[in-house]
Parts: C-alpha cells; sequence; structure tokens
C-alpha cells in the first residue's frame, strides 16, 4: 500500500510536468519513467504507475468534463496545476479503477492526501467537495464499509442550506407507441432530465421551464410522482442538502434538443422495451417503475 501511495505521488509529479508542458503526445511515459528512476526506484517493476497514469490520461477528455459539471465555478484551465491533477488522478480511480484493487473510498482519501501534500491552504477542501459531489452520484458505492476507527460524523440537518431542483419522467404517445426522453450524463448514466429552480417557484411552472431550457421541448405536467432529498458536498459551499421534486410530464415526440452543458452529453426517446437495457443509477428505478405504471394504466 505505500508503494501504491508513492507511485501516486510520483504520477502526479509526472503528470504536472506533462501538463505544463501543454500535454505533449507520448511524452507522459518517459516523463514516468524519468521520474521513478530518480525519485522512486523500487516502484520500478510495478505497474501500478504506468497503469494509472495511461488510464489518467487516456480518459483525461472525459475526466475534464466531469470536474466541469461538479465543479461549474472552476473551469478546468483556471484549476490550478497540482490540483487539476489531483483531480483527475482520483476521479480515475473512483470512476473508472479497478474497486476490488482500489474502493472507492480509499480513491478519495488518497486523493485528498496528495491535495494536502502537493495543494495550497483549501486543496484538501476542494478536492474532497469535487469528489464527495461524484460520489453522491455513483450512489455512493460501498458506503456501508466504514472504518472502524471512525465514527460517522452528525450532521444537523435543519443547519443546511437547501438547494431546490425540479425533474421529470418525459414520455410521449405517438400512434400507441409510448416513449420516454432521457439524458446522458458524463458518467456513463442515462437519467431524468432536471434543474434547479427557486425556493419561491411553482413547482410544476419550473419543471416545465427545466425541461424546456435542457430538452428544448414543450411538455404538460401529468402529476407529481414523488421527492428525494439527500446531503451532497459542494466544492465551495460545503455540505448541503438537496430537494428534487419530480413529476410525471407528457411531451409531443419529436426531436430532442439538449442544451449545451458540461454535465450531460446526449438525450434520446427510448420505447418502453428498450429501458431495461439502460445503464441508469439505482435511486431512479422506482421513479420510473411508478410513472410506466401511470402511463401504461391510462
Amino acid at each position: 500500500m505505500a508503494n501504491r501511495h508513492l507511485a501516486r505521488t510520483i504520477v502526479l509529479q509526472s503528470l504536472f510536468e506533462w501538463d505544463f508542458g501543454q500535454m505533449q503526445p507520448g511524452a507522459y511515459l518517459d516523463i514516468l519513467k524519468r521520474n521513478i528512476a530518480e525519485f522512486a526506484p523500487e516502484i520500478a517493476k510495478e505497474d501500478f504507475a504506468e497503469r494509472l497514469i495511461e488510464g489518467v490520461v487516456r480518459k483525461q477528455p472525459v475526466i475534464d468534463q466531469i470536474i466541469g459539471k461538479a465543479a461549474p465555478e472552476w473551469p478546468v484551465e483556471k484549476i490550478g496545476l497540482p490540483d487539476r491533477n489531483v483531480l483527475r488522478i482520483g476521479l480515475y480511480e473512483l470512476l473508472f479503477g479497478n474497486r476490488d484493487e482500489v474502493p472507492p473510498k480509499v480513491a478519495i482519501n488518497e486523493a485528498i492526501e496528495l491535495a494536502k501534500k502537493f495543494g495550497g491552504d483549501n486543496t484538501g477542501r476542494f478536492i474532497n467537495g469535487v469528489l464527495g459531489a461524484v460520489y453522491k452520484e455513483l450512489g455512493e458505492p460501498d458506503k456501508d464499509q466504514v472504518s472502524s476507527k471512525k465514527k460517522p460524523i452528525q450532521i444537523d440537518e435543519s443547519k443546511l442550506p437547501i438547494e431546490k431542483k425540479a425533474g421529470a419522467v418525459v414520455y410521449s404517445d405517438k400512434d400507441g407507441v409510448i416513449r420516454l426522453a432521457f439524458v446522458h450524463d458524463v458518467f456513463g448514466y442515462w437519467t431524468l432530465a432536471k434543474g434547479g429552480i427557486s425556493n419561491d417557484e411553482n413547482e410544476e411552472a419550473g419543471v416545465i421551464r427545466e425541461i424546456k431550457d435542457e430538452l428544448g421541448i414543450d411538455v404538460e405536467v401529468v402529476e407529481k410522482l414523488g421527492e428525494n432529498t439527500y446531503i451532497a458536498s459542494h466544492p465551495e459551499k460545503g455540505k448541503i442538502k438537496k430537494n428534487v421534486i419530480l413529476f410525471l410530464v407528457k411531451a409531443e415526440f419529436g426531436e430532442l434538443h439538449l442544451e449545451s452543458t458540461g454535465g450531460l452529453d446526449g438525450a434520446e426517446w427510448f420505447e418502453l422495451g428498450e429501458i431495461h437495457n439502460l445503464k441508469m443509477y439505482d435511486d431512479i428505478i422506482p421513479i420510473i417503475t411508478k410513472a410506466v405504471s401511470i402511463i401504461t394504466s391510462k
């Protein structure tokens, strides 16, 4: 384990140098090998560092998109070189790494340790916030694996700021064929269209506006499906409470026009028989099931 921590340190150093040198194709491996020979010859026979840097570089465009979604106030190019490369390592291990080899919580903790060692005074909190937000989006895999040495932190939810969102299961019924519209996010999941609304905004008006903005289509609200409240980590604001109100809405079948955003990369209609093949977050499956039950009973 100590060797892997050292390997991550050398990978970070190499990515920093590669990034500073304007990311010349293929140069990162030569940089890595030179740094291993000079600073960590004891890991030369292992392939962990090489696999890690190759994975980060290969997935770097997608990872940078994810950083843009998780920390929209901080464009990647404006994040300091050490910080953004710590994020790239942490996100690669969290999203694309072998979880048997590096569990999600280990990936996050290792990135935070790198941030504390090589970043500024607030880097650790920033890295923790971004990775925590992504971890939440993933459904907190292995979240029950709590260290026996640590007690869960108790959070007073009543004192947390609230961020309100409205989302919807969007459906159409054309010539007897029922279709649902989903958006595809940069994490690789098909999910529900949603967006932020103000705390005093009418929820139905808010979801109609958000679907129009995100998919470019007009909808009418059929009924409310439920609410989902959870605690999330914001890179700058810290812990916040997110309240998502979900609706079933109906639209005319037609072309979808996805809003330009760093967090989404696709939007499509799917017939009911195609939905079970889609990669989706576990927490929206009951909502979709409820919506389909309502639609098919009409």
